[in-house]
């Protein structure tokens, strides 16, 4: 069967500490397999420092470019988390104290903890919708196609399965992968002639290192299990003629 309509997906990753490479980032992982599983294609995306024109520019580029578009980190409560307020000047609402947002974490701190700056967090544009957060009580929101989620990864992991209802996705994007003791140039030819037989199905190689060899690794990604199984079926083929060894990644 195929699938009616491809829906796409952009990924912003904001903050400086990710630009400094003192914070890695594990949350494009994260949202892209999830999104997989949904039928989104994630095609782009950015990691911006804490500017709030920056911001403003980059969501309003992509938002219109994609079906949906995810930010992570700047939703916090210190004077550098500006990424609520940027996404109220963006779609032109107002930016202030969300009710829902702000009841939600009245009451999951103690009497006298909800100070200015957990309060902070419940700023947002007044009419979003929000994320729920299991994990650590602070909702993120979303206006229209964009989704704003905190950068910690565990927390964002945790507040993905909130969205699986309001998401509406293509079939779901199904993948495997066959990892080679090889080099890409020993199996560039071959693949690239299964590529051209395959057009349905994206296959992308990488290599690797580990225990001292070099390895690639080839991926192969479709919405169509059957497409998958005839590509992998083909590959292996031309494998097993090189006398290839396939190896196992735990």
């Amino acid at each position: 069967m195929k699938n009616k309509k491809e829906i796409i997906a952009g990924i912003i990753i904001i903050g400086n500490e990710v630009l400094s490479g003192r914070t890695k980032d594990l949350n494009t992982s994260t949202l892209s397999l999830w999104l997989n599983t949904l039928g989104i294609d994630v095609k782009e995306v950015r990691v911006i420092p804490d500017i709030e024109k920056l911001i403003i520019n980059t969501v309003n580029e992509l938002r219109s470019k994609y079906n949906y578009i995810f930010t992570t980190g700047g939703i916090g409560p210190t004077h550098d988390d500006i990424t609520a307020e940027s996404i109220s000047k963006a779609f032109n609402l107002e930016y202030g104290f969300h009710k829902e947002a702000f009841s939600i974490l009245e009451k999951y701190y103690k009497p006298g903890e909800f100070n200015e700056g957990r309060q902070k967090m419940a700023k947002m544009p007044t009419s979003a919708s929000l994320i729920l957060n299991p994990t650590s009580g602070a909702p993120g929101f979303y206006v229209e196609n964009v989704f704003c989620l905190p950068g910690v990864p565990s927390i964002l992991k945790s507040m993905l399965g909130g969205l699986n209802n309001v998401l509406v996705g293509g079939d779901p994007i199904l993948s495997k992968t066959i990892n080679l003791r090889t080099y890409e140039s020993e199996i560039a030819k071959p693949l690239s002639e299964v590529q051209i037989n395959n057009k349905e199905v994206d296959i992308g190689s990488y290599p690797f290192f580990r225990a001292g060899k070099l390895g690639v690794s080839i991926v192969l990604r479709s919405v169509d299990q059957n497409k998958i199984d005839n590509c992998n079926s083909q590959i292996l083929a031309f494998i097993k003629a090189k006398d290839i060894e396939i190896i196992e990644l735990d």
